[in-house]
């Protein structure tokens, strides 16, 4: 089977996980799509001081591949981790998300997504959760493996191309 089925079948199995509540801080003046500077072939290391209300983007480069994953605080103060691509739409190219207002929007189907839905929703047209197994949450980060980023590499081969 290939690694973005198994990446996709795992996420649509997994029971849901819950988060950690920590202090709101994070972009500056409630900003929309920060994106980090991209990081390459190692783990994802993400400071839960930079998290809000709004998704904050992190590149990161895996043999050659570019994958994104997206966080942000939900409005029940857990931390919420997904791929930034659609379930459904990742294959088109256009299938990830940008920030419009208080949701998520995916720029192939228009589908729109409340912060609170993010990494809650397995399967459909919903961004890619990060269920709380493939990451470690401690009380300054979250770490996703980049063993774990390398079995996603196929959801992201045409990303934002097509």
């Amino acid at each position: 089977m290939k690694n973005c089925c198994k990446v996709l079948i795992m996420a649509a199995l997994m029971a849901l996980g819950t988060g950690s509540v920590f202090a709101q801080s994070g972009p500056p003046n409630g900003a929309l799509n920060v994106v980090k500077p991209p990081i390459s072939d190692r783990d994802l290391e993400i400071p839960l001081a930079e998290l809000t209300g709004n998704a904050v983007f992190y590149p990161v480069d895996i043999e050659g591949t570019r994958l994104e994953i997206l966080a942000v605080r939900a409005p029940d103060g857990t931390v919420r981790t997904a791929f930034n691509t659609c379930q459904v739409c990742y294959s088109s190219g256009r299938g990830f998300y940008k920030q419009q207002g208080t949701v998520l929007v995916c720029q192939n189907c228009g589908n729109r997504f409340r912060m609170s839905q993010v990494e809650t929703r397995s399967g459909g047209c919903n961004p890619v959760p990060i269920f709380p197994q493939y990451k470690t949450v401690t009380d300054s980060t979250i770490t996703i493996s980049k063993d774990f980023l390398k079995e996603a590499k196929q959801i992201f081969a045409r990303w934002r191309r097509g």
